[in-house]
């Protein structure tokens, strides 16, 4: 008697599409066009069939809403195929009250069967049906259809439906992902247009918000097949082999059954799952054995309200189904409806009691097919003109009702309702999380979601080894200072690295650190930059206070010993050493030693010009003594016919000429060492990590050899003229002296060079004023101060014999 309930006259008829069963026979077998049928009952069809029949009865009774009028009302099973259900559209066609399409009339005077259409519930069921009911702009209105492509108004203007479209719920599902951090997930769908379409635009969403998805499974339409099994079995090893925790499934309620039980099957870890209303709150995936053990069940569900009396609605029915003289009247206005045109109807509700919808009509959500029926109605009565007390039995085409179903909202229960542009309407998701207690499940409300996400996460208890939120990551959000580094073949996945230094972290581009400017630096994983300090031998360092305690201790002693000279200068020894001259030397290596002030302190052009030349000035007036003193031993010892002649020259006041003409020429060598290129400041940026170095750079090592290679050739000169030179007796060896000034000389300049050319830092100033230092010391130490010693300590080796070669010793010591 049940099954006898979906059909009834009126004054105007809706047609209903409803998947009151599952688990058609296979389409491919059939070799005639015969009526297909399901073999199990869909209990969740049946209730949304009962819900449009509870709307309507409401209606009939009302005395606001269509009053004097009657709606009828024939429903039809669609069986999950849209086959079925386009058999069940083509009967809708039919002209009213006979049994041919009005293909052939002029589609604005035909009147088909029904004035519109409730249903199909499936997404992919509508984009063929919407197609068909477009064309007669008959209204369709869904009641779970929500594929973004039926959002299109051009191409299905008569079609609309009571539930948000999927683009809607993706975007809920994002920041829930987002929310917990998780960011490796899978995504998998039902291969139907809901699942392809949904997951689709999850992936695009998803992209744009830092979600890396692992892999995309699709469930197999068609689970008979030899072949399902084995997708549904890969599709789990994948979620195994990636490793991911956190799963988001787009499928109607028999794709997911599918797949949690094969998950169930192989033993899958417990994972969180992402669901959806399509399969959420179907009593199918519940009653799969051991569901529990999938883990964490979290998802979307549309917010919809209760609707007032249904479910006393639904008891009295089963108890009238029970009465004979109930089932009497309900197969006599079957009569009245054409029953020999087709028979998909319910044959298998009449299998079903109460008890067994009880469960699902405590949670399941009725209220879009009372939308439906009530936006079709509320269109109907302003279409018919209808006054508070009664409405005109006029005859009214379906297309008439388009426009007021447009432009005009509707009311139910003291709510208003409309739809929108895209003849859709956005009531805004709960977010639903399985509660078990005791092996019982409850359907727990743990947030919503309207125009932003609330969460109340204290009700939610994850269903883990800890009882803690799960993390699934494929990366980390980096740090500030730290930027991406892609890894794998996954785009999205990608270790954390640190800013290297002198680079920072903009937070408008995350992908890639900025280099500092050049006067900048900046330390690793940093997020500014800051500005260099000035770097230079500064004087108040330790380094410049010993440097500067050495000169002072090197001018002192060069200052004493021409003090000494000075008092003894008409002593034979002093006189030997050069007299006057050697006070000269002295002079010029005090000024030598005063020429270290030149390497402290911040330096310039004018300091790092000036550095190179007085070194040179000074070095060369202390060589030129020697080089005199040399050639005045080098006549004696080896030219000793013809040193009577030429003695005179590096002897006396002649010798002053020679000292003149070695400063001219050293001069004539620094103005063409300006010309070639002088040292400069150079700023280097390099070599140290948070300073800028301010250093004196050589322009042209062209002009930095001619500036320095003279004093090489006086020190060569003088060294090549003393070192085979020995003594006659006990005579004091003079040339002695020069010799080891000048390897001094040698040897530092040697290590100076090698020491210069490299250094990159504050310690080239200081090996530039060292080097001074220990010439100045070893020409003193060397030469000098063995001078002082017999000044002071032997003044009987202080004699003319013992200071002085005679040119009439040496022939005699040939002759001998």
């Amino acid at each position: 008697c049940l099954s006898a309930q979906f059909r009834r006259p009126g004054d105007y008829i809706l047609g209903g599409l409803f998947p009151f069963g599952k688990d058609t026979v296979n389409l491919t077998a059939r070799s005639e066009p015969t009526l297909v049928v399901c073999e199990r009952l869909f209990s969740d069809g049946l209730i949304w069939a009962l819900g449009m029949r509870f709307a309507i009865d409401e209606i009939n009774n009302s005395t606001s809403l269509l009053p004097g009028v009657t709606l009828g009302y024939d429903m039809y099973d669609t069986c999950f195929e849209p086959l079925v259900a386009l058999q069940s559209s083509l009967l809708f066609l039919t002209r009213n009250g006979t049994t041919g399409i009005g293909i052939l009339c002029n589609s604005t005077d035909c009147q088909p069967r029904v004035t519109a259409v409730i249903g199909p519930h499936q997404s992919d069921l509508c984009l063929v049906t919407a197609k068909l009911f477009s064309s007669f702009l008959i209204p369709q209105v869904s009641y779970a259809a929500s594929s973004e492509k039926l959002s299109s108004a051009e191409l299905y203007p008569s079609f609309y439906r009571t539930v948000p479209s999927d683009k809607n719920l993706v975007e809920a599902v994002v920041l829930l992902l987002n929310r917990f951090g998780w960011n490796w997930i899978a995504t998998i769908a039902s291969d139907d247009e809901y699942g392809q379409g949904a997951q689709e635009i999850f992936l695009s969403i998803a992209g744009n918000n830092n979600i890396c998805i692992a892999f995309e499974g699709l469930i197999p339409t068609d689970l008979s097949e030899p072949s399902a099994k084995k997708q549904l079995e890969d599709i789990v090893n994948l979620i195994i082999k990636t490793k991911v925790n956190i799963i988001v499934l787009f499928a109607f309620s028999l794709p997911a059954q599918a797949l949690l039980e094969q998950s169930i099957r192989m033993g899958l870890s417990k994972k969180v799952w992402i669901g959806t209303k399509a399969w959420m709150l179907s009593d199918i995936p519940t009653s799969i054995p051991n569901i529990q053990s999938i883990g964490t069940v979290l998802g979307f569900v549309m917010k919809a309200g209760t609707v007032p009396g249904f479910q006393e609605y639904v008891a009295d029915l089963f108890t009238s189904v029970q009465q004979e003289e109930f089932c009497r009247e309900s197969r006599e206005l079957n009569r009245l409806m054409n029953t020999d045109m087709l028979d998909t109807q319910c044959k298998e509700c009449d299998h079903i009691s109460l008890e067994d919808l009880s469960f699902m009509l405590s949670i399941f959500q009725v209220q879009p097919v009372h939308l439906a029926v009530y936006s079709v109605a509320y269109a109907l009565h302003r279409a018919l003109g209808c006054t508070p007390k009664a409405c005109p039995k006029a005859p009214i085409r379906s297309w008439q009702l388009l426009h007021f179903m447009d432009t005009l909202p509707f009311e139910v229960n003291g709510q208003s309702f409309r739809f929108d542009q895209s003849h859709s309407t956005n009531t805004g998701y709960e977010l639903i999380f399985w509660s078990w207690k005791n092996g019982t499940l409850r359907y727990l409300s743990v947030g919503e979601y309207e125009q932003s996400l609330n969460i109340n996460e204290s009700q939610i208890q994850f269903h883990t080894p800890d009882q803690k939120e799960p993390t699934s990551e494929c990366f980390k959000h980096c740090k500030p200072g730290q930027v991406r580094r892609i890894k794998g073949f996954h785009l999205c996945c990608y270790d954390c690295t640190d800013c290297p230094e002198n680079t920072f972290w903009s937070s408008k581009d995350s992908s890639s650190c900025t280099p500092c400017l050049q006067h900048q630096w900046a330390p690793a994983q940093s997020t500014q930059c800051y500005e260099r300090s000035e770097r230079f031998l500064f004087w108040d360092e330790p380094l410049t206070i010993a440097l500067l305690a050495l000169m002072s201790i090197t001018i002192l002693l060069t200052c004493l010993t021409a003090l000494l000279f000075l008092r003894n200068l008409q002593t034979p020894l002093v006189q030997a050493a050069g007299g006057e001259r050697a006070l000269f030397a002295l002079l010029c290596l005090v000024l030598l030693s005063l020429s270290c002030c030149l390497y402290v302190g911040k330096p310039s052009d004018t300091l790092c010009m000036m550095q190179g030349m007085v070194y040179a000035l000074c070095l060369n007036g202390c060589f030129s003594t020697f080089l005199i003193k040399t050639l005045e031993i080098t006549l004696v010892t080896e030219f000793p016919r013809c040193a009577p002649s030429l003695l005179c020259w590096v002897t006396h006041r002649r010798s002053w000429l020679l000292i003149a003409l070695c400063l001219l020429t050293q001069g004539l060598l620094c103005l063409c060492h300006l010309h070639l290129g002088p040292a400069y400041l150079r700023s280097d940026y390099k070599s140290l990590p948070t300073e800028v170095l301010l250093v004196c750079n050589t322009k042209s090592w062209v002009a930095f050899a001619l500036l320095h290679s003279y004093n090489s050739c006086l020190a060569l000169v003088c060294f090549l003229g003393t070192f085979m030179v020995q003594t006659l007796g006990k005579k004091y060896n003079l040339a002695r002296g020069i010799t080891f000034a000048i390897l001094i000389y040698f040897v530092i300049w040697i290590f100076f060079m090698a020491i210069f050319a490299t250094l990159r830092t504050v310690l080239v100033a200081v090996t530039q004023v060292a080097t001074i230092l220990i010439i100045s010391l070893g020409i003193l130490g060397t030469y000098y101060l063995p001078k002082c010693y017999i000044i002071l300590f032997k003044p009987e080796m202080n004699t003319v014999d013992c200071c002085q070669n005679s040119i009439q010793e040496e022939p005699e010591e040939d002759s001998a």
